[in-house]
């Protein structure tokens, strides 16, 4: 069960970057002082790259939480 928490850590981990960089995205496009046309498209381009990462970040702490109910 050693495995399945690292691995859940890792997966949990991937998507916490992926959070930080929709994060970071969003605000450079916000910084650019881009129309709000330019800011609603940049930031539809970044929301299912939000969605996924948020998944992922679920994943990997159920994953932990199973591997430490387990073992």
């Amino acid at each position: 069960m050693e495995i399945l928490i690292w691995l859940g850590a890792a997966v949990s981990l991937a998507g916490m970057v992926g959070l930080i960089w929709c994060i970071v995205t969003v605000w450079k496009a916000r910084k650019a002082k881009l129309s709000e046309d330019a800011l609603r498209q940049a930031v539809q381009k970044v929301v299912p790259v939000n969605a996924a990462a948020l998944f992922l970040s679920v994943i990997g702490l159920m994953m932990v939480v199973i591997g430490i109910l387990l073992g």
